[in-house]
């Protein structure tokens, strides 16, 4: 194992390594645009320059590998030089638009010009002018004017997603980024390339001039798009959820994440959540408190005979919730009568052989321990056929959080709608089930308002942990549970709220955007 020396520091760095990528190792900043752990080395920027001891000229850090012995660094006053000088060029057309670019705030432009620039700029030129609000596809927003050709997004089509939709297209100073003819930008991981431009270039039509990033808190995650289990970071604040970023983790997504992934704060915010419970009472559509709600429940089912109560599952809830449910409930709800509700089962087992899968459930592999351990074994067709007879008086769903992934959603409702009373637990309403006699819809917490275990398609147990609340009465699914099975809950953390956020001020950036 090679032993070298940067900015005198010792460190021991694995055979092949990169220079960039020790100093990342050493936790010591270096100026670079063009490099990224996920992609080819491109060389292109010449930002990352080291001074490497015996060699007489720089070297670029990204395309240079480490040596026993080598002593490396970029604090030189040669580096330093050098760096402003590429700097400078880098920033010769670069418009001055900070203040209105929703980059501003997570620039790799600002953040280096604050640390390795700072320079007086001695270009005297007019800017070359380029097109802004280009439309690269469903997502993805194009100002070319603010592109510095770092190829970050060019690499990510051709090695990752092998779509091949971007290029560099013409020469010189007019060179620009753009979509191959009659080929949009519309492939399901396209949003990572606005993760990757280092300046803002690249923005999401979904994110666009929706907040200021500095007036968001950041808490990680896991997706529940898929049974893949993406590692994510959600962006909120009092306002609501705004956007889901990938986190690296090489075992489950390395640096990436889909765009379908990226949707699901979607069903999070307010404006779509059950606030209280809706009861239809005889075509009376009356509103509740959650836990009074599920205790209602927990009354008018303490009388009936437990083989006339069933119990729904999907795979979109924590460990800890169904195992906490199917214990609450076995006083309630006959083993025989707990049934496990897979959604598409056409394209289940589908992977596109990068993230996305067609199990779009973050934990069915939790779920189908959970049933074996308790030896649960109800068939989808038993549910109907006790719901056709009329064996099953009261039905129970714990139905998904996330309704777009259920597209078989409205007919099972029509199978739900014959038993004599129908209680949906989840975030969102079911507008079509308001008008069924004798139904419930009682709020639930999202994944981003509870803790718990998600395990994913290759059986990896990851914990999610509570970020916020967005709807303080609801509850988790064993929590509801619990009332409905006529016990108790301690609801005091579970209701608690967050503060509102205050906008940071100044000298709390390392870097201070504003002074650009």
């Amino acid at each position: 194992m090679p032993k070298i020396k940067i900015n005198g520091k010792d460190l021991d760095v694995a055979e092949g390594t990169s220079v960039i990528e020790a100093f990342k190792k050493a936790d010591v900043h270096i100026a670079h645009y063009c490099w990224h752990p996920g992609l080819s080395v491109a060389g292109c920027c010449r930002m990352c320059m080291v001074d490497i001891e015996g060699n007489p000229k720089l070297q670029i850090a990204c395309n240079t590998t480490v040596k026993d012995g080598m002593v490396v660094s970029n604090q030189t006053e040669k580096v330093k030089e050098s760096v402003k000088w590429v700097l400078d060029f880098h920033l010769i057309n670069h418009p001055l638009d900070c203040p209105i670019c929703d980059q501003a705030g997570e620039c790799g432009l600002q953040d280096q010009y604050m640390e390795f620039g700072k320079y007086e700029p001695e270009m005297g030129q007019r800017k070359v002018k380029k097109r802004k609000v280009i439309d690269l596809g469903e997502r993805v927003v194009l100002d070319s004017e603010r592109c510095i050709l770092c190829s970050r997004c060019v690499r990510f089509t051709d090695e990752v997603t092998k779509t091949f939709e971007l290029g560099i297209f013409h020469r010189g100073d007019h060179s620009e980024i753009g979509t191959v003819a009659d080929k949009p930008l519309n492939n399901n991981y396209s949003i990572n390339t606005v993760d990757i431009c280092p300046v803002g270039a690249l923005t999401s039509k979904d994110f666009r001039f929706r907040q200021r990033v500095w007036l968001l808190k950041d808490k990680d995650s896991i997706c529940p798009g898929c049974s893949t289990g993406c590692n994510v970071k959600a962006y909120f604040n009092a306002e609501g959820v705004f956007r889901l970023k990938p986190v690296y983790n090489e075992k489950i997504n390395g640096h990436w994440m889909c765009d379908k992934g990226r949707d699901a704060y979607k069903f999070v915010n307010k404006e779509v959540r059950l606030a209280k419970a809706i009861h239809n009472d005889n075509g009376i559509i009356a509103e509740m408190i959650p836990g009074a709600a599920a205790k209602q429940v927990a009354e008018n089912i303490k009388s009936i005979d437990k083989k006339s109560v069933a119990l729904v599952l999907t795979a979109q809830y924590t460990s800890e919730e169904i195992e906490g449910t199917i214990h609450s409930l076995k006083d309630t709800v006959d083993k025989e009568n707990i049934f496990y509700w897979i959604n598409n089962k056409d394209s289940f087992d589908e992977f596109d052989g990068l993230l996305y899968r067609g199990d779009k459930n973050p934990n069915t592999k939790g779920l189908l321990k959970i049933l074996s351990n308790e030896k649960i074994q109800g068939t989808w067709s038993q549910l109907e056929e006790k719901l056709s007879s009329g064996k099953i008086d009261t039905l129970i769903v714990a139905g998904p959080e996330n309704q777009v992934v259920y597209p078989d959603l409205e007919k099972q409702l029509k199978i739900f709608e014959k038993a004599k009373q129908v209680v949906w637990l989840t975030a969102c309403p079911v507008g079509s089930l308001k008008n069924v006699l004798g139904s419930w819809q009682n709020p639930l917490k999202t994944f981003l308002e509870k803790s718990g275990t998600f395990v994913n398609v290759n059986g990896v147990e990851q914990k999610i942990k509570r970020a916020m609340t967005i709807i303080s009465e609801a509850l988790t699914l064993n929590e509801a549970a619990a009332l409905i099975g006529g016990g108790d809950i301690s609801v005091e953390a579970s209701y608690e709220t967050e503060a509102p956020i205050k906008p940071r001020v100044k000298n709390e950036f390392v870097h201070t955007r504003g002074e650009l």
